[in-house]
């Protein structure tokens, strides 16, 4: 296989196919270099190819309390009180950048999925 950037499908198929038989060639070896270059080939279709979206931050924030095992009350010392973060999970309120940097250094959450603008609901009608 000449190594080319990858275009099509096909052209994807045989790049694996070819990465699956050089899998086990010694490290340092003509076979070793043209295993990481077909890699590099193949992640940057399947990027462009197959993009994955950015999460939204509120269903983000509920799937790492739920993985975590984290309440609400959790989240209080990045958030704020009990009912601001309330009306973040229940998207009545956007999160703040303040927010976004205290989870985000508190528990480790990537800054950049937490800034995606996401909808929040229309305050309920007094």
């Amino acid at each position: 296989m000449e190594l080319k950037p990858i275009r099509t499908d096909a052209e994807h198929a045989d790049a694996l196919a070819e990465v699956e038989r050089l899998w086990d060639a010694p490290e340092g070896s003509a076979e070793a270099d043209r295993l990481e270059v077909l890699v590099m080939l193949v992640e940057a279709y399947e990027t462009a190819r197959f993009p994955i979206e950015a999460p939204d931050p509120i269903d983000f924030l509920e799937y790492v309390m739920d993985s975590r095992g984290l309440t609400r009350k959790d989240l209080e010392p990045y958030i704020g009180p009990r009912g601001r973060v309330a009306d973040i999970m229940n998207r009545t309120r956007p999160l703040s950048i303040g927010m976004i940097r205290r989870l985000s250094s508190g528990l480790g959450l990537p800054a950049d999925v937490l800034i995606q603008p996401y909808p929040l609901r229309e305050p309920a009608a007094a």
